[in-house]
């Protein structure tokens, strides 16, 4: 571990600690096993719920479609993650603090240097419903990229999640969250740097995003609609159709918020929409994602090239989980590359399905999932690679 790492984790031990301490000798500590573990004052000034996870995985991918002999095994502690969320002086001014310990789940790509923290973010709720966050965290992007790693129903996301995602970013956040029996919506948007979390100070360009969730059919139930998979079994139909814009001006790496430095800046434009469907243990999501720039090519003095990860892709996910928590999902992928690097990149599609047992639904599960991936030439669509993945974890968290 990380001096940094050490340090951060030292730090929330020692303030969780001090409030014990002060709240003991007044007795008015409650120690409580909800959301994690949850530290509390009678006052209700001060509340701190600690959560961790680890997800653990061995996998293996094939050489080709037609040779079987191994071309890597991923043998990794895939995520580790500590979370501390809660409020300070008033219910309505809260946190959200979250540290990453794993090596893959570092950005290491990016930089020398770990990339330890993954949330930052202090909110504010104005009146029902509304609140205005600071800080950093992820942007009201697709559905699967904001729903948290650890509630997705298969070992990982979609390819075309992780090449056309939004992903955490610094700046200011507004919500706008109305519940009706019978009708919600929710209005998100976002004023940030556009560079990605941890980044260096930008320059003039900004990233502006929003984001329109309709739920026709009321709110989901326990929040449903942001957990992958019908595990709470809704009792009746829930429906949610939404849309993501976002202009990230002057951005400087090949995914946005995400990826390598780009050698010239480049302006993106970001097009999102989802829908989802649960009805009695059965899932139903789909969404698109766009990515469009003028030029997506950048050259250096040595002209070298470096081009952002832009074009569109599919991805959808059909599920049942049974009353004994034992779900099967299945997942269709294609993700094609924008006109101006079909000569270097490939259409890729990819057919997956995932066996899972939830022992404490998303927080203790044990899954495996296996895919074919199929790649071909984007202009002449003739097929020019294969091959077979499998991957098993196991997820424990609180």
């Amino acid at each position: 571990m990380t001096f940094l790492a050490r340090a951060a984790l030292a730090f929330a031990v020692f303030s969780c600690l001090s409030q014990q301490v002060s709240a003991q000798q007044k007795n008015d500590l409650s120690v409580t096993r909800k959301n994690g573990i949850q530290f509390a004052t009678a006052d209700n000034k001060f509340l701190l719920a600690l959560r961790f996870r680890v997800q653990s995985r061995i996998g293996y991918t094939s050489a080709s479609d037609d040779d079987l002999t191994p071309e890597a095994f991923d043998f990794r502690i895939r995520r580790t993650r500590l979370r501390l969320d809660g409020h300070i002086l008033d219910p309505r001014l809260t946190y959200n603090l979250q540290l990453s310990f794993s090596r893959a789940d570092q950005d290491w790509d990016i930089s020398n240097v770990p990339n330890v923290l993954r949330d930052a973010m202090i909110w504010y709720q104005l009146k029902k419903g509304l609140s205005i966050g600071m800080g950093q965290g992820k942007l009201p992007g697709n559905r699967q990229r904001v729903i948290s790693s650890g509630e997705q129903q298969f070992a990982d996301r979609s390819i075309v999640n992780n090449a056309l995602t939004l992903d955490r970013d610094v700046g200011l956040f507004a919500y706008y969250v109305v519940d009706y029996d019978r009708f919600a919506y929710r209005i998100k948007t976002a004023i940030t740097t556009g560079e990605g979390r941890n980044a260096l100070p930008s320059d003039k360009g900004l990233a502006y995003t929003g984001r329109v969730e309709l739920l026709p059919l009321g709110p989901f139930t326990e929040r449903n609609d942001y957990f992958e998979g019908d595990l709470v079994r809704e009792p009746r139909p829930k429906l949610s159709l939404a849309g993501t814009v976002s202009y990230d001006a002057r951005a400087q790496r090949t995914g946005g918020q995400l990826g390598r430095i780009l050698y010239e800046p480049r302006d993106l434009f970001n097009v999102h929409a989802d829908v989802l469907l649960k009805y009695n243990g059965w899932a139903l999501s789909s969404e698109y994602l766009y990515r469009h720039t003028d030029d997506p090519v950048t050259h250096d003095a040595n002209n070298d090239v470096r081009f952002v990860v832009a074009g569109e892709g599919i991805n959808t996910q059909l599920s049942y989980c049974t009353p004994k928590m034992w779900e099967v999902a299945l997942r269709h992928s294609h993700l094609s590359p924008q006109k101006e690097l079909q000569q270097d990149e490939p259409q890729v599609t990819q057919y997956g399905a995932c066996l899972t047992k939830y022992l404490n639904k998303h927080k203790v599960k044990v899954q495996t999932d296996f895919f074919y991936e199929r790649q071909r030439d984007a202009i002449t669509h003739l097929k020019t690679d294969g091959s077979f993945q499998w991957r098993f974890q196991v997820e424990l968290g609180i």
